[in-house]
């Protein structure tokens, strides 16, 4: 298992676990991003933070230091 912001571009993940704040668990359970949800790491900024992911058919940024606090596990695409 490893945390999402170390996914490698064009790999996808199978969500595993979310340690985060409530108000930020909250968030990302309204978008959709559950236990067993496959998510894809798509674009890294110029800067490398944030990075694009698409999961459920949509594509949102999230920062490096709320992307720590998902857990992933990692497959090839």
């Amino acid at each position: 298992m490893l945390s999402l912001n170390k996914l490698p571009l064009n790999h996808t993940g199978i969500v595993q676990k979310i340690k985060c704040s409530k108000n930020l668990e909250r968030r990302l359970l309204d978008l959709g991003l559950v236990s067993n949800t496959p998510i894809t790491a798509i674009f890294k900024s110029p800067l490398g933070d944030p990075t694009a992911y698409e999961f459920r058919g949509s594509i949102i940024a999230i920062r490096n230091d709320e992307a720590k606090q998902i857990y992933v596990q990692d497959y090839i695409r």
